[in-house]
């Protein structure tokens, strides 16, 4: 996967492939996310375990730990993702999954790049394996929760869904 995407969907157009609505008890904003164009450094919609319940938060988009000085990563390799220094400690407790409509990849073609969007035939959306760090803080203001982000969070591992696309 490259480093953009779009989540265009609403929260229950993802949701409701997943679940039956009985089965649905997950807090969320109704509002369309309407975004065609998701880069690294922006919030994504992240479905993540938390407190023994499914939450379905906005998270930041790159993964730096305390020790790491570069830029944030968006991609780790499921192949290493286990085992290596980098993600290693959210193997355990931060994996989640980050709902898609499709993703960029660009293509040289002589002095230009150009994008090309990869999505299903079926036009249904992709679920990809994501890890992360996703520091959760009680809010004031009448009870809301909100991320403070610490030290950046969702990090894309894997496609879970690859047929018909």
């Amino acid at each position: 996967m490259c480093g953009r995407f779009a989540q265009s969907q609403t929260r229950e157009d993802y949701l409701a492939l997943l679940a039956e609505d009985i089965e649905r008890d997950i807090p969320y904003d109704p509002e369309p996310i309407g975004r065609y164009n998701v880069a690294l450094g922006t919030k994504v919609l992240l479905l993540s375990e938390r407190d023994e319940h499914l939450h379905l938060d906005p998270v930041f988009w790159g993964y730096a730990p305390g020790w790491w000085d570069k830029p944030p990563l968006i991609n780790a390799r499921v192949e290493t993702a286990a085992t290596s220094r980098m993600f290693k400690p959210l193997w355990q407790h931060g994996r989640a999954i980050c709902f898609a409509d499709g993703w960029f990849e660009w293509k040289k073609e002589g002095d230009k790049k150009q994008p090309y969007f990869i999505y299903r035939a079926d036009g249904q959306p992709v679920f990809i394996a994501a890890i992360g760090s996703t520091p959760f803080e009680r809010g004031d203001e009448a009870g809301r929760s909100f991320c403070k982000p610490a030290q950046g969070l969702s990090v894309t591992v894997a496609m879970a869904v690859r047929a018909n696309l």
